[in-house]
């Protein structure tokens, strides 16, 4: 199974409108447009999975730099979690103890 990055993805572009770009090339198992927790909305990017990883090296090369939805669109081999640089801020301490001992 390969996980595909797509980014600079518009805001208005639809599963279907990926499932669709990348079914030229192989079997789409999945589609999932990243949304903001809060708002719900569009983050502007999404992961595509394909689990034949010929098909997708070749989707993510004939897909990248084309044009979904009205934006040329960046694509790439998803990395794990562990591998992308962990950004800044991040959670609160512990605090003190309250209370009595």
């Amino acid at each position: 199974m390969t996980n595909i990055y797509v980014g600079n993805l518009s805001f208005n572009a639809t599963e279907e409108d990926l499932r669709e770009a990348f079914a030229q090339y192989g079997e789409v198992s999945s589609v999932n447009i990243i949304t903001d927790r809060e708002t719900g909305r569009p983050r502007g990017f999404a992961f595509v999975e394909m689990p034949d990883a010929g098909q997708a090296k070749e989707a993510i090369e004939k897909v990248n730099l084309t044009e979904i939805d009205g934006r040329s669109v960046t694509v790439n081999e998803a990395r794990p979690k562990s591998d992308r640089p962990r950004r800044g801020g991040g959670g609160g301490g512990g605090g003190g103890r309250r209370g009595r001992y």
